[in-house]
């Protein structure tokens, strides 16, 4: 992928924007993560000579303490992995329901929506109640001994430092702490860390871990099983049982990750590989650009009425189908070639007036959290990892262990808690996701990888990316930051860096146009052009890219080069 970026696309377009980060570029190694510390991680497993996957791993232990309200071990998620010689792997960590789980065990407040999520007390939103079976720990650990060269002890070493020695809380961590303060005050252990004194931390403030710093270093000497069948699962599992769970020490005993097979499509010459389901990502975006190639989106112009029109037809067509592409396949058929085929594409393209608004009515679940992290992370030797993980919502289930700074999921939320659809808790059930990440390649050459926290809302915004990569020909850093839109099927978020008057040619066209200040979360590239790898991160997180370059002496390079001078005593 060329990163000059091209300025045509604003001679078309019917807003322009200017970015407000800075691409990298560089030859040896490239992070993007939604934290400067977690992209460090990753640059000093590089320098150590580690590959990508140690690199990935080591930052995603970190952002589980630079981003705790985001990401943790106990919890669930997908990464997309290229290897050096060609070989593509999506391991699939997503957390699943206990075997004690039960169709029935939760009673809904409504059959209706907005409420058709919502649980007496919140049982499955808030509290032990709320955590099912985490995937997190097993896959990267998995990931690392399977493809990744150092120890699991030198991959954690970042992240025990930094929760065992602190660091300086983020405007974007203190917000979210404010945010959910609320509920962090009902759990005693999480409240203390959070809420000292009974405030919450602010921006600046110093932020030490030391009982995750602990329970970090436990990992790195007994490794995952201690986990999974060992001493910690089964004092975690006793603790939330003691407190309503029906996670049990069989359920981490028996977890297991999955190894599945990319979906994969085309755009325009561009192959593109993504997560199949559970996750509907990979298959919404591609039938949504299967969509977009009987449209001349390129002479439309970005940011434009006509070409947003589209984009939000297509958007539309896929929440449409979102409740057939979003399941377990071990419990429900998904038609995914159907999805993703050309002929569907076709099939479905004339029903979009490109005059018109039109109504694609669909009963979206629309409850999966935006509160995610994701890694874009490349070497130098060719392999690349997109992983986006979670602990669902904002601190996850807003507990903690007493004793080890655990933060669980609450990914009972996403599970339908009305009995007999598609979506309803069954024993061992994965949950599903519209994690997005995502590699595109051209003419069987790494182009990009990119991926993004958002849930439901993922699958737009690298929708959107790669419109404008492939038809605006903007560059990374433009592509990444570029404004978006969204909709589940009816009002269309329209973020408020485009122009105003194309918010009001997409109401003249029928839309039910809502300015919001940005769609989904914090997108982290990477695009290759030859040798050299280009990261950029946008303004919507804390992301930062770093790259390494340089490199190690020229072989045979000694400090005394004249032979006959000899070397001293």
């Amino acid at each position: 992928m060329t990163q000059t970026p091209s300025h045509d696309w604003r001679s078309r377009a019917g807003s322009v924007f200017a970015t407000e980060k800075t691409p990298v570029t560089a030859e040896r190694g490239m992070a993007v993560t939604n934290h400067p510390l977690a992209s460090a991680a990753a640059m000093e497993m590089m320098a150590m000579g580690g590959n990508a996957i140690d690199a990935t791993v080591a930052a995603l232990f970190t952002l589980t303490v630079v981003e705790p309200m985001m990401v943790g071990f106990f919890g669930g998620g997908v990464a997309v992995i290229r290897l050096a010689d060609g070989r593509e792997v999506v391991i699939d960590s997503l957390s699943t329901a206990p075997a004690a789980a039960r169709p029935d065990m939760y009673t809904p407040v409504a059959d209706t929506w907005p409420d058709y999520m919502e649980t007496a007390g919140r049982a499955n939103r808030r509290g032990a109640s709320a955590v099912a079976v985490p995937g997190t720990l097993k896959g990267w650990c998995e990931a690392l001994e399977r493809f990744g060269t150092l120890p699991l002890a030198a991959v954690l070493e970042p992240a025990i430092r930094h929760a065992g020695n602190g660091f300086k809380v983020t405007p974007y961590l203190a917000s979210c702490i404010a945010e959910t303060a609320m509920d962090l005050e009902l759990d005693e252990t999480i409240a203390a860390l959070f809420l000292p004194g009974g405030q919450p931390l602010r921006a600046g403030d110093w932020l030490r871990m030391p009982d995750y710093a602990n329970t970090l270093r436990g990992l790195a000497q007994h490794g995952p099983d201690w986990l999974y069948g060992g001493a910690l699962g089964e004092r975690v599992a006793a603790y939330l049982a003691s407190k309503g769970s029906t996670i049990a020490a069989a359920d981490l005993a028996g977890y297991r990750t999955v190894e599945r097979a990319p979906v994969r499509g085309t755009y325009r010459g561009v192959e593109l590989v993504g997560p199949p389901p559970p996750c509907s990502g990979g298959v919404h975006v591609l039938q949504m650009l299967n969509l977009m190639e009987g449209f001349d989106i390129r002479a439309s112009g970005f940011g434009t009425a006509d070409t947003l029109h589209l984009v939000l037809e297509a958007l539309k067509i896929a929440a449409a189908d979102r409740r057939a592409a979003t399941a377990d396949p071990a419990f429900v058929t998904v038609p995914v070639e159907r999805l993703i085929s050309k002929a569907y594409g076709d099939e479905r393209r004339p029903e979009i007036d490109p005059a018109r608004s039109h109504d694609f009515t669909s009963r979206v679940l629309s409850v999966e959290s935006a509160n995610t992290t994701h890694v874009t992370i490349a070497d130098g030797a060719g392999n690349i990892v997109t992983s986006t993980q979670t602990i669902n919502s904002l601190f996850g289930a807003r507990i903690m262990i007493p004793g080890t700074g655990i933060i669980p999921n609450n990914y009972m939320y996403l599970f339908d808690p009305h009995p007999g659809h598609a979506l309803s808790l069954q024993p061992g059930k994965r949950i599903t996701s519209g994690i997005s990440a995502m590699i595109g390649y051209r003419e069987g050459r790494p182009a990009f990888a990119v991926g993004l926290p958002g849930a439901h809302r993922i699958p737009s915004a690298v929708f959107q990316f790669v419109l404008n990569v492939v038809d605006h020909g903007m560059g990374l850093q433009e592509a990444v930051e570029a404004p978006r839109v969204f909709t589940h099927g009816h009002d269309a978020e329209v973020e408020r860096g485009f122009a105003s008057a194309v918010h009001e040619a997409l109401r003249e066209k029928g839309h039910d146009v809502t300015p919001v200040d940005h769609v989904a979360g914090g997108m982290g590239a990477i695009g290759f052009d030859g040798t050299a790898m280009t990261g950029a991160a946008c303004w919507r997180a804390d992301g930062v890219a770093m790259g390494l370059g340089g490199g190690l002496a020229r072989e045979g390079t000694s400090f005394w080069p004249d032979p006959r001078r000899g070397k001293p005593a």
